[in-house]
């Protein structure tokens, strides 16, 4: 009995420490594109990608480098980026601001990159990575919208701040929106204060970055816990996509919730 209950113990811990190395330095690392067919007439041809929670540290040049050539890869009409492009709480944890937006100089689209703003780029500071991304030639949607003509389809797109450390105001954010609409936010937790839009672009929770068999992702940093973890979400007759982002904030680890960048295809 005792060198059964020794075994089991054994194997546990070797499971662990494997679980554990491929989650830090593995999956990481395996970057996924993940396609959703949304339907609306209006917009029918238009394909967006959404890219999110890049949080590049020093070490994660390649890495940026990589998904940019995945998006380009897809040839979307449209790139949208949903905040949180630097690392940490500290300017000294990420790769600067400045280096990440000319990383982004490279990314392909006929209708040109619009973002928005994060939380961790707040911290770093707003004015600051606000700028590096202009400069990068990236609008930026800080409560604001732009009509877009897309295929020869009309399209607002509206960003609000973010949710958390910012001044979300939808109403400013739409000013003047004409339907079909586009919101994006870095938090998805705007969803049910949101208008009826086409559609709800979100990030902010990394899909939990470890996700459990049946049990699903124990820690969620929304106000909703799982309601808004991850995927496409339809409530209250709007619809929504919570990206599983690209990096990791606190642990440097992923398990079962791979980086992804989104892929939406309008039919």
């Amino acid at each position: 009995m005792k060198e059964h209950l020794l075994y089991i113990i054994r194997n546990c811990i070797v499971l662990g420490a494997v679980l554990l190395l491929y989650g830090v330095f593995c999956e990481p690392n395996c970057l996924q594109v993940t396609h959703y067919t949304v339907e609306n007439p209006d917009l029918a041809g238009i394909k967006i990608a959404f890219a999110s929670d890049f949080h590049v540290s020093k070490r994660h040049l390649k890495r940026l480098y990589k998904t940019i050539n995945a998006i380009n890869a897809e040839k979307p009409d449209l790139v949208i980026l949903g905040g949180d492009y630097v690392k940490g709480h500290k300017k000294s944890s990420s790769l600067p601001i400045e280096q990440i937006a000319t990383v982004f100089t490279h990314l392909k689209s006929p209708q040109g990159t619009y973002a928005v703003l994060g939380n961790h780029d707040h911290y770093y500071g707003k004015k600051e990575v606000t700028s590096a991304l202009k400069n990068a030639g990236i609008t930026v949607l800080d409560n604001q919208n732009r009509r877009l003509n897309i295929n020869n389809k009309e399209l607002t797109l509206a960003g609000v701040a973010d949710y958390s450390v910012g001044k979300p105001d939808l109403i400013k954010a739409f000013q003047n929106a004409t339907a079909p609409a586009i919101l994006v936010s870095h938090s998805p937790d705007i969803f049910p204060l949101s208008p009826k839009t086409a559609l709800t672009l979100a990030a902010h929770t990394h899909g939990g970055q470890i996700r459990l068999p049946v049990f699903g992702a124990p820690l969620i940093p929304s106000e909703y816990k799982r309601r808004y973890d991850a995927g496409f979400i339809r409530e209250n007759a709007k619809d929504m996509i919570v990206t599983q982002g690209l990096g990791t904030s606190l642990l440097p680890i992923r398990l079962n919730c791979p980086p992804e960048i989104v892929i939406i295809s309008f039919k």
